[in-house]
């Protein structure tokens, strides 16, 4: 297969999925979801949908098990819109890229902002 037409059917499915857990499902456990892509294998047979899930560790494993449960619902959505000979069996993992650029944001500003100053500037007295 070209490369070309798993980059599409990726994108696709991608598209579709996010679309479905924005509008379509109402399952109280699947919150804070953003779609950030999706790896399909090059057979089609399979396609891995990358998600950030913003909250503690059981809100991101209560969310999983939800999209794991609304799997079959969005395998169905995926195969009205995609046209192959086998459906790509959905598979989900949390993305973790996204909370370890704010954990270096944090650690950046940590760093760079100079404890010394911070107490220099505490000492004097407002200029009158």
């Amino acid at each position: 297969m070209s490369s070309r037409r798993t980059a599409r059917v990726a994108s696709v499915i991608r598209e579709v999925v996010s679309v479905c857990i924005l509008q379509e499902l109402r399952d109280p456990r699947i919150q804070n979801v953003t779609v950030l892509g999706a790896d399909v294998s090059p057979d089609l047979r399979y396609a891995t949908v990358r998600i950030s899930v913003m909250g503690t560790p059981k809100e991101k494993s209560l969310t999983l098990h939800g999209l794991n449960s609304a799997r079959g619902y969005l395998q169905s959505k995926v195969a009205d819109r995609v046209k192959t000979r086998y459906t790509p069996e959905l598979r989900f993992e949390i993305d973790h890229g996204i909370q370890k650029s704010f954990e270096a944001t944090r650690i950046l500003n940590e760093v760079l902002t100079d404890p010394e100053d911070e107490a220099d500037n505490e000492e004097q007295p407002p200029a009158t």
